[in-house]
């Protein structure tokens, strides 16, 4: 919410219309009076759940109250006003303090202050806003310092407080980037007057002057007055928390974890106690275990003679929190024993807040605590060893991508300390790359056969780039999203890759890499960490994880711990999975890494990627060029032993596990040169005239590719080319089968865009009738099954009919959701965003399917499939099939297995457990 709205409903707790006319609960009070518990998250937030749940248990919690999720739904839907019984039952919680603190809000004797804090459902660290020291005003500060005993403690506070009011509720801030923060240049100011460095320097009298100062810039900034009054200063704070709640940092930090705005956070009201009373006072963050790497030790930072606000502000540089076992011995001793008894309870790694005043020691807050991808399994894991959670709830607790964290290269940590990075983009494939800038395919295939490492730099890649991207360490594009090709065939490759990097500015006349003022030029090295996006000029040393060196037998198993967690996590994930896991694979390479990951067969080999090998491109246009139906099957005569070669190599490293081959799909003007120069060079190695194959680009030209002659309608134009691929299929299978050394083979046909179910009857002829001339013809039984890709609406629609030819059906999320949503993957970035930014979609659709509505299709094609052949085979193929919340929605709507590409396998295999247990 905009400061000018916040500080409109500063005044009072306005209403505008009744509440309903049953009684309905707003404020929930925690201390000696608790009435909710962590069960109640979604009302309460996660952190006025967890701080009645510490009180339930007995932990020492500063009482207070909070206001529910309901009142920030009903504050946006009603012009930022209260519910009308919001005010009474405000203040019978603030009574309800008073007693158990023996202290009086806004009292000129013995005051009670409060903080006032953010608490959404799920933790939102640094997103909202905090108020402290709420209630002090010019009368209760001189209380304060009496009661204490400490006069510079009490105006310290205020001072504190005057500048968090002024800046959260009454909008003082920087009027531009260039101007400093404004009550930092008055502080400033007068600690060069006063002759001091640091704020703890100033004292009593000093902080009264710079009170006066503070006050005199909110005047003057908003016109209004700071306000006295300690009721109008609770309702200006309670509305800029539910204001926050749309902040910029909010809204960013919803949109990359997926937090529904409509979920709202709640408003936690907090008895102050003080951290900042002397050198027996502290306050602190810290952890139950260390949150980078999992270890089960103590790990966190504190301050003496602090609030809360200078832990994380960086205006004071915290202490490890070991360090305090030294400097206040008792109170360690008794944050050890919360620590154990947070985990016990809560049964997770946890992150608290905590203060000490004078000697005695308050819990402020404690919620689940962030952690790396390697820390969240490694605490798992171990907790289970501890018998501190079953097997189900570790394996619940671990985010799925968590596990990809274990498999990724990584940049050397020392190196990382001396780098910087130019810029960043997209990360679309994690780990690190480092090598020398290329800008070509062939540029990359030749460093690679040099035995240097390189990084493909393209301004956007196509299939054309497929050699290049094969070759190279890792790619970055300035352009495209993260479902783009080269993030989708980055992803299936296992490539680090950085895209739409719209900072870089690649010219690949002058073969350069320019960055603002940094030019790199090809054969110059460069990094790039696809797991953050950061873009580096110069070479970082990597290596491998640990769990790759083992697959790989580089590596014994017992010398890597982290090998173990990944291996114990994996047993547990296929113990309770149902959901089958496949991998996405176009070469033997990638096949033998997706099983020894776990995949348990091919869901999508795409044969359009194995015709820019070698030769086999010039006979692939050949083809394409090919005046009549003759010269055409002599081209793809030509062709044929290239595929069977391709699909023997995939069927033997998959040892008898399926093999699902789509048949051709992209349009064939993909396959040709577009400039001049390449056109001129394909005619003269295929003794045709340049005229010829100008003509025919052009008339292959399609306004919409995607939409046009591609897929099965290729195959129909040209049965031709179906036959030939079916025949390298079959007779692949047939070798496999009758060699020396007999490989057991599983093969699955898939035909690709099919809208009709004509479409794949007459597709199915073909392939059946090849199948059956290699069968009689090499005397063996071949296991095979036919189907179709679910990739447009009206194959969704029409699924009962489809599936009298179709033995199986393989969902193409990806076109899926494009066809379904009338969006570009590729184009949609534009307004992406601003859709996200609006609730228009919570999330990219290209990465986590619309399950509201591609999600429908999927469950009518599931439905209609089955209607006609019950045991039909059901999986999905699309880039969904390897994110977390996609796959539990694919195993609710009951399909047999996921594929992904082979670095995503792990993942799904976790996620397809986590829905199952669900």
């Amino acid at each position: 919410m905009p400061k000018k709205a916040a500080k409109k409903t500063a005044r009072s707790a306005k209403t505008k219309k009744a509440s309903p006319s049953k009684a309905v609960k707003y404020v929930y009070e925690f201390g000696k009076k608790t009435d909710g518990d962590s069960s109640m998250k979604s009302l309460l937030g996660g952190k006025g759940a967890n701080l009645a749940e510490m009180a339930r248990i007995g932990l020492p919690v500063p009482p207070g109250f909070t206001i529910t999720t309901e009142v920030c739904t009903y504050y946006y839907d009603n012009k930022c006003t209260y519910p009308k019984s919001l005010q009474a039952e405000v203040k019978a919680a603030v009574a309800t303090a008073e007693k158990e603190t023996g202290k009086k809000f806004g009292d000129s004797t013995n005051p009670l202050l409060f903080s006032v804090r953010s608490g959404a459902r799920e933790s939102m660290p640094g997103m909202m806003d905090t108020i402290l020291n709420l209630g002090l005003n010019d009368k209760t500060v001189k209380a304060l310092a009496e009661r204490s005993g400490n006069e510079r403690f009490a105006y310290d506070c205020y001072r504190r407080f005057i500048q968090m009011y002024g800046d959260v509720v009454m909008g003082v801030q920087s009027r531009n980037e260039s101007e400093h923060e404004p009550f930092d240049e008055v502080m400033d100011g007068l600690k060069k007057e006063a002759g001091v460095e640091l704020d703890s320097d100033l004292s009593a009298d000093d902080l009264k002057e710079l009170i006066s100062r503070y006050k005199k810039l909110i005047k003057s900034r908003t016109k209004s007055s700071f306000p006295e009054d300690p009721y109008e200063q609770l309702w200006g704070a309670v509305g800029a928390v539910f204001g926050s709640w749309q902040n910029e940092r909010a809204i960013l930090y919803r949109q990359k974890y997926n937090i529904p705005a409509a979920w709202g956070t709640a408003v936690n009201v907090q008895a102050m106690v003080f951290g900042n009373m002397g050198e027996t006072s502290a306050t602190g963050v810290a952890f139950t275990r260390d949150p980078a790497n999992g270890e089960n030790v103590f790990y966190g930072e504190y301050l003496i003679n602090a609030q809360g606000e200078d832990v994380v502000a960086g205006v004071r540089t915290p202490k490890p929190i070991a360090m305090l076992a030294e400097e206040m011995p008792v109170s360690y001793k008794e944050l050890e024993a919360v620590r154990s008894k947070l985990e016990k309870h809560f049964k997770d790694m946890q992150d608290f807040e905590f203060t000490i005043e004078d000697t005695k020691l308050y819990m402020l807050q404690t919620r689940n605590g962030k952690r790396t991808g390697l820390a969240a399994v490694r605490i798992a894991v171990e907790m289970n060893k501890s018998r501190l959670c079953s097997e189900k709830a570790a394996v619940k607790r671990i985010p799925a991508d968590s596990i990809s964290s274990l498999l990724v290269p990584v940049f050397d940590t020392d190196a990382m300390k001396k780098s910087k990075p130019m810029t960043s983009g997209l990360p679309a494939g994690p780990g690190a790359a480092t090598g020398v800038i290329v800008f070509s395919a062939t540029q990359a295939e030749q460093q690679a056969h040099k035995g240097h490492k390189c990084v493909l730099c393209r301004v956007e890649t196509s299939p054309e780039d497929l050699r290049g991207m094969i070759a190279a360490e890792g790619i970055l594009t300035s352009r495209g999203g993260v479902s783009s090709h080269a993030a989708l065939v980055a992803r299936q490759m296992g490539k680090v890759c950085v895209c739409g990097a719209h900072d870089v500015i690649i010219d690949y006349e002058k073969k350069t890499l320019t960055v603002g003022k940094t030019v790199l030029k090809e054969g110059d090295y460069i990094s790039i960490d696809g797991t953050s996006g950061a873009i580096y000029a110069g070479q970082i040393p990597t290596a491998p994880s640990e769990v790759d060196q083992v697959l790989n037998g580089k590596l014994k198993a017992s010398k890597s711990y982290t090998y173990q967690l990944f291996d114990t996590v994996m047993k547990w994930a296929d113990k309770y999975r149902k959901l089958g896991v496949r991998t996405n694979a176009d070469t033997p390479a990638q096949a033998k890494t997706a099983v020894a990951l776990g995949a348990e067969g091919i869901g999508l080999t795409r044969t359009e990627h194995m015709f820019f090998e070698g030769d086999r491109i010039d006979f692939m246009r050949q083809m394409i060029l090919a005046s009549d139906e003759a010269e055409r099957r002599k081209a793809l005569k030509k062709l044929l032993p290239f595929q069977r070669k391709d699909f023997t190599g995939l069927f033997k490293a998959m040892e008898g596990r399926a093999v699902t081959i789509r048949l051709l799909d992209p349009p064939l003007h993909e396959f040709l040169p577009h400039d001049a120069a390449a056109r001129n060079a394909i005619a003269e190695k295929l003794d045709i005239s340049s005229e010829l194959v100008a003509e025919r680009v052009k008339s292959l030209h399609e306004e919409n590719p995607m939409l046009g002659h591609r897929g099965c309608r290729l195959g129909i134009s040209y049965p031709e080319i179906t036959e030939m691929q079916a025949r390298a299929i079959f007779e692949a299978a047939a070798s496999c089968l009758s060699g020396k050394k007999k490989v057991p083979v599983k093969v699955e046909v898939m035909v690709p865009l099919v809208g009709f179910a004509a479409e794949l009857k007459l597709q199915t002829e073909v392939i059946h009738k090849v199948a059956a001339e290699v069968m009689a013809q090499k005397k063996v039984k071949i296991d095979y099954l036919v189907g179709t890709m679910i990739e447009i609406p009206r194959a969704a629609v029409r699924a009962a009919e489809i599936a009298e030819s179709a033995q199986f059906f393989s969902f193409g999320t990806n076109d899926l959701t494009q066809t379904g949503l009338g969006m570009s993957r590729d184009d949609a970035g534009s307004f992406l965003q601003r859709y996200k930014d609006l609730d228009i979609l919570p999330q990219n659709p290209f990465a986590s399917i619309d399950q509201a509505g591609v999600g429908k299709l999927v469950e009518m094609g599931v439905q209609g499939g089955r209607s006609t052949r019950p045991d039909i085979k059901l999986g999905i193929c699309g880039e969904h099939g390897g994110d977390p919340a996609s796959i539990t929605f694919f195993h609710n709507v009951g399909l047999n297995y996921v594929s992904c590409s082979p670095p995503r396998v792990p993942v799904a295999r976790l996620a397809a457990a986590q829905a199952a247990l669900a």
